[in-house]
């Protein structure tokens, strides 16, 4: 019968398990690690950065809360009624109060669910207000187009732009009557109407981002 020997290495620990196998016995396989064990630390590791995602995207959006939205129908046309929550950040503020416009956009889409595939973009319209301030009256001026309206305080410039009233977005031939349709409604600063150094500051700090999230409700004419 063939005995084997072990014998220690010079210099190693006395502790059992470090041990020097003699020629012709097959080596010691090094632990390998479990699949499941990786698997689960894997998952891990994605759960915390879909977290970490999330958290990011929400401190992100909603910063100006919608309160209400709907539709209605008056002289062939489809009127958008809504409210939103504005308030500007200090930074936008004192941009403001230099001399640097603003520029909040308003978008309206109307979509048609379809089965198994994507919706049907029935309309689309948008608007937007350019605000600045005038040092020299002390006032505020929202301006779409060519049309334009002064005002007195920010506050009043904030509620302007937040409520909508009877604001034609569609005729009503684009729609069909009983037909069931998704409307979504937002409102956001452009950034990219900024002057560029203004740009950077936007990407660089929270207090140069504001907006809404999409803000969805049923329709039916």
């Amino acid at each position: 019968m063939r005995t084997v020997r072990e014998v220690r290495a010079p210099g190693a620990s006395s502790r059992p398990g470090v041990r020097l196998r003699l020629a012709g016995m097959p080596p010691t396989l090094r632990p390998t690690r479990s699949p499941v064990a990786a698997r689960r630390r894997f998952l891990r590791a994605a759960l915390a950065a879909s977290l970490a995602t999330s958290i990011a995207s929400a401190a992100c959006a909603g910063d100006i809360p919608i309160t209400s939205a709907s539709l209605s129908i008056e002289d062939d046309e489809l009127l958008l009624a809504a409210e939103f929550e504005v308030d500007l950040t200090p930074a936008l503020e004192q941009a403001l109060e230099k001399g640097v416009p603003l520029y909040f956009t308003m978008d309206f889409e109307l979509l048609r669910p379809r089965v198994m595939w994507f919706p049907d973009k029935i309309a689309t319209w948008s608007i937007t207000y350019r605000v600045s301030y005038s040092p020299l009256t002390r006032q505020y001026r929202v301006s779409s187009g060519p049309l334009g309206q002064t005002f007195e305080s920010l506050g009043d410039v904030e509620r302007f732009i937040g409520h909508v009233a009877s604001r034609p977005v569609a005729p009503t031939s684009d729609v069909t009557k009983g037909v069931q349709y998704e409307a979504a409604v937002r409102m956001k600063l452009d950034v990219n109407q900024l002057p560029k150094p203004f740009q950077v500051n936007a990407l660089a700090s929270r207090e140069w981002q504001l907006s809404s999230d999409w803000y969805r409700f049923g329709f039916t004419p």
